[in-house]
Parts: C-alpha cells; structure tokens; sequence
C-alpha cells in the first residue's frame, strides 16, 4: 500500500513540473510572451514542488512509515501499561480503549473478553454498549480461530443499529499464554482506510497489549503465591514454642498468678494475630511490635539470658513489609543460637537508602556450621522451627520484586546474621 501511494505521488509531481516548466521554457524561448508576474509564479512554483517533492518522498517511505507505525503502537502501549496490570475488565479496558482511539486513525474502538464487551470508545458508542454480548460473528470466529478478521462492509460488523456509520473493521484476538482471552477492534467509517498499514499497526498493538496482560497475570499469580507462602507459615506454628509455653504458664500459676494471667492473654493475643488473614503487607512497626510479643515469652523462660536490642530509624516504622518476617528469624536466634551458659544477645537494625531498605537479625549465639552454611535457604533445611529461611526470602522477592531477599552470614560459635534487603516501590 505505501508503494501505491509513492507511485501516485511520483505521478502529480510529474504532472505539476511539467506543467510549471512549460511555462518556465515559453517565457524563455519567447520573451514576453508569458506575463512577468506569471514567469516569477512558475519559477517559485518550480522550488515549492522540488521542495515538496523532497518531503513528500520523505512522508511515504516504507521505513518511514514503518516508524510512524511503530511510534504509534508503542505509545498506546506504554501508556496503557499502567491500566494493564490491574488485569482486563470494564475500567481497563475502557480507558485503552480512549488510549488506542486518540493515537490512531480509527472512528472507534473496542475491547471484549471472549463473551463480553469490556470496552468501547468513538463513534457508535451511544448504541455499541459496554457490558453486552459480542454481537460480531467474525468477532467469535477470531477467539475461536486465533486468527485476525478484517471486516469490510456493515453486514459484516452485524451492528443491529440503523444508520451506524460504523462500515469496516479489524479484530486480532489477544491472547494469554498462546490462548485467546478477548479481542482489539478498530473500526472505520469507511474500507477504504482498511489498509496493510492499519491491519499491521492492530495486529502489533494487540501482541504489545497481549504481552501485558501475560505479565499482568503472572504478577497475580506471584501475590497469590506469597498469600499461599503466608498461610504456610501461620500453618506451621512451632510445637514446642507452644508446648514450652504452656508449661511456663502453668508453672507460673503457682508461683506468679498474677503474671500467669498476663502472659496467658498476651499468648492469646500473640496467637490471634498469627492466625490472622494478614495476606499482604503490614507496617514494619506492627511487625517488631509482634516481635517484641513472642520475646515476652520467651523471656518468661530465660529470663535476663535473652536481650534484645532494637536500632530503627523513626522513618522506617512506617515501611510495608511481608507480615511475619522478623518474628521467625528472631525464633531462629533463640532455637539455634542459645547456649547452655551466658546471655544471648539479639539485635534488630534497620537501615534505609532512598528505595534500598536493610534490616539485620543478628544473635552472638552457637552460630552455624560451615558445612551447612551453603545450604541455610535450600527448602526444608532446619529442624525444630519448621519453617525454612527460604520461605522467608521467596516472600520477599514476590513482593519486592529483583534485588530483594535474604542473605544468611554465620560464624559457628561466633553468631549468626540474616539480613534482609527491600527494593521500595517508588512513592
């Protein structure tokens, strides 16, 4: 099609120097014979077409419009990313469908999912109602096929409304994983706009959108991922924290009630939060808050020998973080790193670079062989706690994406250190 357009290009500007030429020659081999006003227009009409010429060669070259093209597609796409992936339905696909209306050459577009219109933006859209049925056979015949359709007459589209002046259309399925989920319609008031071009820019545009719902669905199934490791991790309540527990309080009854009584409400409390739906993220001060609970009884079994020491910015507090995260590295220190003799020193500090946040667990404790360093995040490593630091570092990638997660230092009889590093979002 661009190379129609060249031919028919080279052909007026043959037609419009032959003309102005004549002219130009006449006045030359027969002076006076062409007014002087007339001879100036010519020569000046000669440079405007010699110029134009340039430009218009310029404006109809195939890489030319090549990058017009793709200049378009990418832009709709970039600017839809941000609607994208929240998934596709009416709200998102409404508003790339006004993306894809206001950069292209089409009257109208729309957007279904393989029963439904989620979308529609232009001309028709009084009558082309969002919510509704696909009405289009050659719209069906495109998720069934996979295959693009270029419709160009009305009969075709099957709109049911008299004098819609809606008369060609190109429907490219989108797709998730190689299967169809809906379709990209452009519409146009007329076949003759129904061009290699416009098929080629559609067909691009839906592979760009297709892609994105792609990502947009494995980031949903990353979260639900991370809400799945959470369950597991509340499922795995450490037996013998609960039975040690227990058996602190009961003796406690006999000798401190008062005391008994209040540790029996905060274990209360400590195990309604564990079992809470905290799917998502969480203040990092309600998670040293949490922190801080579980250390309370587990000072009513060590007493003094366990101390802890907290060292976080004021403007951290506020940071979102997976809940229960610090809690079960605190338990480690206390499961693996306690001796038989002296205190065991606990420390929890935070650390923030504009979007890099640190946080650092760290105990003076047994520390862990050398041998078994190597193997710390490998799933299913550790006894006792039952849940492994991987679980931990799978989170925090889910979450915060590439950059994130857990990094395990240890010197055997010297201490051990986890820490865990956050990439922010950006505010």
């Amino acid at each position: 099609m661009s190379s129609r357009r060249g031919i028919v290009v080279d052909v007026l500007l043959v037609i419009a120097t032959s003309v102005i030429g004549a002219i130009s020659a006449a006045a030359v081999v027969v002076p006076g014979a062409i007014p002087r006003p007339v001879f100036i227009t010519a020569v000046i009409g000669l440079a405007i077409v010699a110029f134009g010429s340039v430009i218009a060669r310029l404006a109809t070259r195939p890489d030319h419009l090549k990058a017009m093209q793709s200049h378009q597609i990418l832009e709709i796409a970039d600017r839809s990313l941000v609607h994208l992936r929240r998934g596709l339905d009416q709200e998102t696909a409404g508003a790339v469908c006004r993306l894809a209306l206001e950069q292209s050459e089409a009257a109208a577009v729309a957007i279904t999912d393989t029963d439904t219109v989620l979308g529609f933006a232009g001309l028709g859209e009084d009558h082309h109602e969002v919510g509704g049925p696909i009405l289009t056979r050659a719209t069906r015949e495109a998720i069934e096929t996979n295959e693009h359709r270029v419709l160009a007459t009305r009969e075709e589209i099957g709109c049911p409304k008299e004098g819609c002046l809606l008369r060609a259309a190109i429907v490219v399925p989108l797709e998730v994983r190689d299967e169809p989920v809906g379709t990209l319609k452009f519409y146009y008031t007329t076949p003759r706009l129904l061009n290699e071009t416009q098929v080629t820019m559609v067909d691009g545009l839906a592979k760009l959108l297709s892609t994105q719902l792609e990502l947009s669905e494995l980031e949903r199934q990353t979260q639900l991922a991370c809400r799945m490791e959470l369950k597991a991790l509340q499922a795995q309540i450490n037996p013998h924290f609960l039975f040690n527990t227990i058996n602190t309080i009961a003796m406690l009854i006999r000798t401190e009630p008062m005391k008994a009584r209040e540790l029996l409400r905060e274990f209360a409390r400590f195990y309604r939060r564990m079992l809470e739906n905290n799917e998502g993220l969480v203040p990092l001060r309600d998670e040293l808050d949490y922190t801080r609970s579980y250390l309370t009884f587990e000072r009513a079994r060590f007493g003094e020998r366990l101390r802890l020491e907290e060292k976080i910015p004021d403007d951290m507090l506020d940071v979102v973080v997976p809940a229960f995260i610090l809690q079960p590295l605190v338990e480690n220190c206390v499961q693996h790193g306690i001796l038989t003799e002296g205190p065991l020193d606990i420390s929890i500090e935070g650390s923030r670079d504009g979007r890099i946040a640190i946080l650092v667990v760290a105990d003076n404790g047994a520390g862990i062989r050398s041998e078994d360093l190597p193997r710390v995040l490998l799933p299913g490593f550790g006894k006792g706690l039952g849940i492994a630091l991987k679980n931990i570092d799978d989170r925090l990638k889910g979450y915060f994406g590439a950059g994130s997660g857990l990094l395990v230092e240890s010197v055997e009889g010297i201490g051990t250190a986890v820490t865990l590093t956050l990439v922010l979002p950006e505010e």
